[in-house]
């Protein structure tokens, strides 16, 4: 299935491109305010869109409003004018339900995709999502969380007001959209963690003095606890690796732990590398991994999804240090050194063959492209 996507360069836009790359095999075109203007030719050619443009805060309220509405127009003029049904998948909001800018602004969009994907003999789906957050969301933008995490990173302490909160990540919303493009149904509401807004700076505070000090990992008894940690992790990338492990040392030799955790599963494993072999290429979704070298030397190496920037990591079993890897970062382990390197992984969670959360992906695509 040919897929046009609108929003692909912003939040929840890559968070669902991630997870179409990973458990689909649909063609996906990303569309984003630098292709806008080719948005009637993409779906003229395309089999479903899913509409994620829009816009959440603005300079002044009718800004957010009729900024939707307008993204919205010129969608359904690209759905009438493709000369054949399509699939119409659209991101909603609970905010629809309240009298504000953007719920005026998000239901008056939907109004005019739904009438136009319906009128062209179409399917369209609502998905009306709560408050959503995840890796990678801009501060005082996406998310009061991405605000949260923010200011814990940076050692400020915001202005909370206290109220409960219903939170979905970005990866939840995404497995609801993409539901949706095969669905009959027409209207979808995923449900998400029902928590306070104190609660969540708690949390992080929480993780913030165990983790940045010595690369603690926090107590990760819940899915909400785990999307927390990789959403704050996400932000302290890369300026905060690699994790100085500290070597205990005495007249036998040295003893360095690799991992604290304070609550969860959590596996640990060991590989051996021969000089010059690369392991790795690949990326996760949700997965909590870290690399420490015990021996040897080697490149730890990381990009994010969608972009060409590549970290390097130069790390040796002499200086022991930990790299967790973010969620949506293909990585790397290279062994650079003269003799065997061995290093040891560490996983939040235990390895489920039928569900290993492992995406093949080069963390350099030229160099694969190179040698074909």
């Amino acid at each position: 299935m040919k897929i046009v996507l609108t929003g692909a360069g912003g939040f929840l836009g890559w968070h669902t491109r991630l997870r179409l790359a990973a458990l689909t095999d649909h063609d996906v075109i990303p569309v984003s305010r630098a292709n806008w203007s080719q948005l009637g030719e993409f779906v003229a050619a395309a089999d479903a869109v899913i509409h994620l443009a829009g816009v959440n805060r603005a300079t002044t309220d009718e800004e957010v409003e009729q900024g939707n509405i307008n993204l919205g127009a010129d969608l359904a003029r690209a759905v009438s004018a493709a000369g054949h049904p399509l699939r119409v998948v659209m991101s909603g909001t609970i905010q629809v339900e309240r009298d504000n800018a953007y719920g005026r602004g998000k239901l008056g969009a939907q109004n005019l995709v739904a009438e136009a994907t319906v009128a062209a003999g179409g399917h369209f789906v609502d998905v009306c999502l709560p408050n959503l957050f995840g890796e990678h969301g801009a501060p005082h933008y996406n998310s009061f969380v991405a605000t949260f995490v923010h200011a814990t990173i940076l050692g400020e302490a915001p202005s909370i007001n206290e109220n409960p909160v219903e939170l979905l990540h970005a990866q939840d919303a995404a497995r609801s959209l993409l539901y949706a493009v095969e669905s009959n149904e027409t209207s979808i509401r995923p449900r998400g963690a029902h928590t306070g807004v104190t609660e969540v700076w708690d949390i992080l505070q929480e993780f913030h003095r165990s983790y940045v000090p010595a690369g603690e990992i926090p107590d990760l008894s819940s899915k909400f606890r785990i999307d927390l940690f990789n959403t704050y992790r996400a932000s302290l990338f890369p300026r905060n690796y690699p994790i100085a492990l500290v070597p205990r040392l005495d007249r036998r030799g040295a003893f360095v732990e690799t991992v604290r955790c304070r609550g969860g599963e959590g596996q640990s494993s060991f590989s051996t590398t021969v000089p010059g072999i690369t392991r790795g290429e690949h990326y996760h979704l949700t997965k909590i991994e870290r690399f420490a070298v015990v021996q040897g030397t080697a490149r730890i190496s990381l990009r994010k999804m969608f972009s060409k920037e590549v970290f390097d990591f130069q790390v040796s079993g002499d200086y022991p240090v930990a790299i967790d890897m973010p969620v949506g970062w293909a990585h790397n382990i290279t062994n650079t050194g003269d003799g065997v390197l061995l290093t040891q992984f560490w996983s939040h969670e235990l390895f489920r063959p039928e569900s290993p959360d492992t995406f093949p992906e080069p963390v350099r695509p030229e160099l694969k492209e190179a040698h074909l």
